[in-house]
Parts: C-alpha cells; structure tokens; sequence
C-alpha cells in the first residue's frame, strides 16, 4: 500500500481544518476509523447469494507467500520496481496462470528511469463488455520483500485465479485480474493500465476489486466505503460500488465477522479506476495506524499497530495472520463469484437456437478454404476416448452421442488423428436472431500436452455479411491440459436482428504439439 495518496486522490473537502484525518496523510487509512469503532456492520440486504463459490486453501496462498519470500531472499531482500526480484515475482504468476488455461500479457512501462511490469491475465468466455476486473500491487517497497504489503492481496487473487481454472467456473461476465508494478511509486503501474485503454475498453470494466494488505499480523476488516454511509472524507465510489461492498459485507455476516469502512483516499490502485467512473470495492487489514481499543474488543488482537513491519524489512512470511489471510482469500472469491454470475441469462429465458450434434444440420468444414490442418479436422462425430499421460479426447459427448471434435477416432496412438499442420474451422448454418437479449452457450475443451504453445487455440467466432470476430478463445500453453467439459458464455446481443453463422476454429499453430478440442451442446437464448 502507498504511503501517501497520489495527487488525484479524491478529498470531499479541501480544507484540512474541515477534514482533519486527511491533514496527516501519513497516517494509516485504518486510523480513520478511530471514531467509527461502534458503527453499525456494512449493510448487506441487497447483496446476491454467494454460497456456490468454493473454499480457498490457505495453504495454497501461503505457498505462493513463501515463494514471494525465497525470490525476495534471492534478489536483494526486496521485490521492488526495477529491481530483479518484481520481474521474478511476475513470471512466477504469469507461469501458473499460463499454465491453467489463461490470457496473460505482460505490459511493460517507465518509470524512474526503469522498466515495470504489470501483468493482465483474461479467464477465456463471459461477456467482454462486462468485464470484473480484480488486482493487487505485487511490487514492494526496496526496504523489504513485501509479504502483507502486498505479496497477501497477490497471492490470494492469485490462488482464486487458479480456483477458477480448476473449477472451470464461466459465469456471464468476463474475469480479467491483474498484479500491478510500481505502486509503492505512486499507483505508476494500473495509472499507466487505466492510460493505455481506450474509452470503450474502460468502458467495458463495470467493475474493479482491489486486495492491498489482508494478512495484517494484528488485523481489522475494513471494506472500502463503495455507498459513503460513513460520510467521511471522500464521497462515494462511482455507480455500482455499493453493490461491491454489501457483497463483501455479506460474505463477512454470513462467517460472523464484523467489517467497518475504510475510505477511498486513494492510497491503492482502485484510484485510477475510481477516476474513470470504474465502481471500486476491496478489502484492507490495516497498515501503519493503530488499531483502538473498541477495535481490539470488535475484532481481538492489541491496541497497537495492524501492521509493526509495515515498508520494514521485517515484512516478511512471519508477518502474516493465518485466520485473516484464510478469511479474507474465501471473501474474495465468494464476491467474485457473486458478482460474476449477475448478467447472465434471466430464468425463464426463451430458446431460439440449439445444436445438440445427435443429428446433422448442416454445419461446413473450411468454409472460407483458408484451413491448413493435415489431420484432426473437426467432424461430427462420436468421439474416441485417447490418453497419453492425461486424457486428450473424450469418449463421451457432453450430451448424448455425437459432439463436434477433431478427428473423432482414436487412431493407432494418442497423436494420431489431433490437430497437426495448422488451423481447422467448421461453420453452422445460418441463424436468423431475433432482436432482444441474447446469449451463447455451449460446451467444450482443449486439450494438449507440454508441448504445445500460446499460439496452439480453440475460438468461437461470430461471421456477419461484415466479417469474422472472435467472442471465445482459449489459448494453449507448454504444459499437459487434460479435456474435461466446461461452459461458456458470451453475449449475442450486438448481433440482435440480424442473420449470423456460429464458427469453431482450432489450431495447432507453431511446432509440432499434441492439441485436440471439442465442442457440444450448443444453445441461444433469448430472455
């Protein structure tokens, strides 16, 4: 977390004798809270369910914190801007996420006179024009490796990330997270991310989650101050934060924990965001301020500092608590689970299309006569069940008999019938769409082994009279994926009252990789 708020942070009132916690900007962002200790708990009546998101392992994000601390030990003690140990920090994560089926880039900028980095990583489906962005800063300061601040908020969003993958969760929005470079410098790195967008890239992130510091070794539960019930210093966040924090404050009623607010002072990167008009939420532990003898009765611990080690060397893997770190990664996947489920389609929603494959309709093989694959083309078919190591295709359709897969037999070896030589399509027949709120769904999978590549894929595109464009894809990567069904979404809407054919491409694009995919149960709704 930054020690003093960047320049734009927002202030209700200029005046320091009207605002007095914000005339000592040094002060922890918790001390705020001083006079709030008897504040009634975050409001959460309107908060949606969150009991289908799944347990958090700490253990799991307290592995990631020890291996931010060995990189930390092995690079000079810190893992700050333009030092060896933040670009170590990010190829660790961008490592583990690229290995578990997401998008990542790694987006570079200066400043300082050095190179930063912050890495974006895209969960492939849902609807791209209702983006929930989570992040957290993964430098630290040079002082220290940066274990609570923040090696705790990266490694839980990291892990939640990874509990993505497994579960293969694909809810109706998009999931993109991102680990953000030089914030101890002033917010430079999301500064910079928010910067390079466009307006309607900024535009399609209705959302954005902040986790700076949640394992304060003496810790609070402070929930950023999304609706102003607080009324103290800055206003409320844009439009759509209030729902962010009841979501979290309903997370922390429903395990008996009570939360208390923390305001928008700009201190973390939700700034950048919350100055776009991007609703914020997140979630802090406390840094340097001291926790109050009402906030030792509300929540434990000592009337002493949330954090003794906070920018010390100290700050280390010793300096975490077990029970806010465990609480805190489950909060944070309850809420984007929540929150990620909402937009998609309504109940009750009308069936305007469906391809189940049990029968032929009529889909085309290399429509355009620009595909390349050799072997592995899509068929419908009833698929082979192949394995080598790990199960590369499926037996079993995701329904009934028959799905659209590459190269359904098994052939005399588990590479014998996969994608090789390039690029294969299949391409349904027209689809009149009617005009309201649409919404694909459909099974699928891709499978490879570590020998492929991010170039090796699997995309779904829509063809229009006015071209192709891409609304799902997943990317390889040089690691084993086994084929295990999941579902995707994607909005349709755009394309309302108009005629369309549905493509399914796959692509075995730069060395020789064993790469398989399949496709099933396709549907459009309207609702």
């Amino acid at each position: 977390m930054l020690g003093v708020p960047p320049p734009y942070a927002r202030r209700r009132s200029p005046d320091p004798a009207e605002d007095p916690v914000r005339a000592f900007p040094l002060v922890g962002a918790a001390t705020l809270l001083v006079t709030l200790a008897a504040a009634p708990a975050r409001a959460a009546a309107a908060a949606p369910d969150i009991a289908a998101a799944p347990d958090i392992a700490v253990a799991n994000v307290k592995a990631h914190l020890n291996e931010l601390q060995s990189i930390a030990t092995a690079n000079g003690g810190n893992r700050a801007h333009g030092r060896p140990g933040f670009l170590a920090s990010v190829t660790y994560v961008k490592n583990l996420l690229d290995a578990a089926g997401f998008t990542t880039q790694q987006q570079s900028f200066t400043y300082g006179g050095a190179t930063g980095y912050n890495l974006i990583a895209d969960w492939p489906g849902g609807d791209t024009a209702d983006t929930l962005m989570i992040g957290s800063h993964l430098d630290s300061v040079t002082a220290g490796p940066g274990i609570n601040d923040n090696g705790s908020g990266s490694a839980a969003n990291l892990e939640v990330a990874l509990t993505v993958a497994r579960s293969g969760f694909h809810p109706a929005r998009h999931l993109r997270f991102g680990w953000w470079g030089a914030e101890e410098q002033g917010l430079r790195g999301s500064t910079a991310y928010v910067n390079s967008l466009s307006s309607g890239q900024r535009a399609a992130i209705t959302g954005y989650l902040n986790f700076d510091m949640v394992a304060s070794p003496n810790p609070g539960y402070f929930l950023y101050d999304g609706d102003d019930s607080d009324h103290t210093g800055s206003g409320p966040g844009p439009a759509g934060s209030a729902e962010i924090e009841q979501t979290l404050a309903a997370y922390f009623t429903s395990i008996g924990v009570p939360t208390r607010g923390t305001d928008f002072d700009g201190r973390s990167d939700y700034g950048p965001f919350i100055a776009n008009g991007i609703p914020a939420g997140g979630i802090f532990s406390g840094a340097e301020g001291r926790k109050t003898a009402a906030q030792v009765e509300l929540w434990g611990g000592t009337a002493a500092a949330f954090d003794a080690c906070y920018h010390r060397s100290c700050d280390t893997s010793a300096n975490i608590n077990d029970t806010a770190l465990d609480r805190n990664s489950d909060a944070i996947a309850a809420t984007v689970w929540a929150l990620a489920e909402r937009g998609g389609t309504p109940p009750g929603g009308t069936e305007v299309w469906q391809d189940t494959f049990e029968t032929a309709t009529g889909w085309t093989t290399n429509a355009a006569g620009t595909d390349t694959a050799t072997t592995g083309r899509w068929e419908r078919g009833d698929p082979a069940a192949t394995s080598s190591g790990v199960a590369t295709q499926l037996g079993t359709a995701s329904s009934g008999t028959f799905d659209l897969v590459t190269g359904a037999s098994a052939g005399s070896s588990a590479g014998a019938n996969d994608v090789d030589g390039g690029t294969t399509t299949v391409r349904s027949p027209a689809i009149t769409l009617p005009s309201g709120t649409l919404t694909l769904s459909f099974a699928w999978y891709l499978a490879h082994l570590d020998n492929a590549t991010s170039a090796d894929y699997l995309r779904v595109s829509v063809v229009t009279g006015a071209g192709t464009t891409t609304v799902f894809s997943q990317s390889g990567a040089a690691s084993d994926r086994a084929a295990a069904w999941q579902t995707a979404t994607v909005n349709l809407s755009p394309y309302a009252g108009q005629s369309i054919r549905l493509q399914v491409e796959a692509a075995d694009a730069a060395t020789a990789s064993l790469v398989e995919a399949a496709v099933d149960d396709i549907t459009i709704t309207r609702g």
